[in-house]
């Protein structure tokens, strides 16, 4: 016999209105990306990484800091996260690696192997949470005051709820945005692990936008908005099935337009991050220029106006120099006036002087986003 999902709502006109706006910017994203050089277009890409696995693993009480959060993207080491988190970040970011490869698969099929494969990435490191296999008996979500808030589905019912699931990916004719987000909804509803489900849920969206052919889930993918606007998203979770497996008649248009409202804002703010970056960049280059600094200093510097903390070894990878030459580099900044150095030796870490922040201020462009469903301003 059959087991119902969660259904797609009946979309209406506004939904399918934010819907095709959606489309329209990442494909305006899409030409801005490959319009704007190379080193900007590349930079923003990894800080929206970042900040989307940053975004999904504070979600789970595991909280990094931005600097370690792109290192964890380019394979750096931590300066200063705690192990389990630190573990949490790499492996969330490996198991998104591998989907997005996966993506590209000529022969591409969703199937239970794939994504308990992805569960067993993202959560190797935790040998006791079952990594890679279906939860072996009842599940519970317990909130802020250790009540339980959501009961998943009887742990036998989970493989044949997740061969459907597999099913339906397969066989959606949704738009990509809509689709993403009752992937994740019936993920997250049938909490198919003993850990890890948001994570896998918030994996799989990304999924679903990139075998959409979105052209860069990270200017696409909405676990940075999650991540700052998690109530909101414990709440538009409850209000479709409350705190149980309720898949008959439930309402799940509020749940779309939340994830619709989310890649409306992500997307505006990951364009305004792209022209932000590219602005100050060219700023920064011609005041290197003015005090005849190499411009091979302009990306540590321009995160650095981003609000990142700039330490040696990451400003000898993103400046392809030696130990030595970042030092002498940094010292000839901090005289410039554009960085301001603290702490001491192995300790000393630059961060941007009021100078910097003046520059980047000036071109930077800033306010609110737009709600698409209502008009109302949405802090960026």
């Amino acid at each position: 016999m059959r087991t119902v999902l969660y259904r797609t709502p009946k979309i209406g006109p506004e939904e399918r209105r934010v819907s095709k706006a959606i489309g329209a910017l990442w494909r305006r994203m899409q030409s801005k990306s490959l319009a704007h050089p190379p080193k900007w277009s590349g930079l923003t890409a990894r800080m929206l990484r970042a900040r989307a696995i940053r975004g999904s693993n504070s979600i789970e009480g595991h909280f990094v800091s931005a600097e370690d959060a792109m290192e964890a993207v380019v394979g750096g080491e931590p300066e200063d996260a705690r192990p389990a988190d630190w573990d949490a970040v790499v492996h969330y970011r490996e198991a998104m690696d591998y989907a997005l490869a996966q993506s590209q698969s000529e022969d591409f099929a969703y199937s239970k192997d794939l994504i308990r494969g992805l569960h067993f990435v993202m959560m190797r490191h935790e040998t006791t949470k079952r990594p890679g296999l279906w939860r072996p008996g009842p599940i519970y979500v317990t909130g802020a005051s250790g009540g339980v808030v959501y009961a998943g589905p009887d742990a036998e019912r989970v493989p044949d709820l997740m061969a459907e699931l597999v099913e339906w990916l397969e066989s959606t004719e949704d738009r990509a945005s809509i689709a993403a987000a009752m992937a994740h909804l019936n993920l997250v509803r049938i909490h198919p692990f003993s850990d890890g489900n948001g994570r896998m849920s918030r994996c799989l969206q990304t999924l679903v936008l990139a075998r959409a052919g979105v052209f860069d889930p990270a200017f696409a993918s909405i676990e940075e908005y999650l991540g700052r606007n998690t109530q909101a998203y414990y709440a538009a979770l409850e209000a479709v099935s409350g705190d149980r497996w309720r898949p008959k008649g439930a309402d799940t248009l509020g749940w779309v337009r939340f994830c619709l409202k989310g890649h409306y804002q992500q997307a505006r703010s990951a364009e305004r991050r792209l022209k932000n970056v590219t602005a100050i960049g060219a700023a920064v280059e011609l005041e290197l220029a003015r005090f005849g600094i190499d411009e091979r200093a302009a990306v540590p510097l321009v995160n650095a106006a981003m609000g990142d903390r700039i330490r040696n070894p990451g400003y000898r990878r993103d400046a392809d120099v030696t130990a030595q030459v970042a030092m002498l580099d940094l010292r000839a900044l901090v005289k410039a006036d554009l960085l301001v150095a603290e702490g001491a030796k192995r300790g000393r870490s630059y961060v941007a002087s009021p100078r910097l922040t003046e520059i980047a201020e000036g071109v930077r462009e800033t306010g609110p986003i737009e709600d698409p469903f209502e008009g109302a301003a949405a802090v960026d």
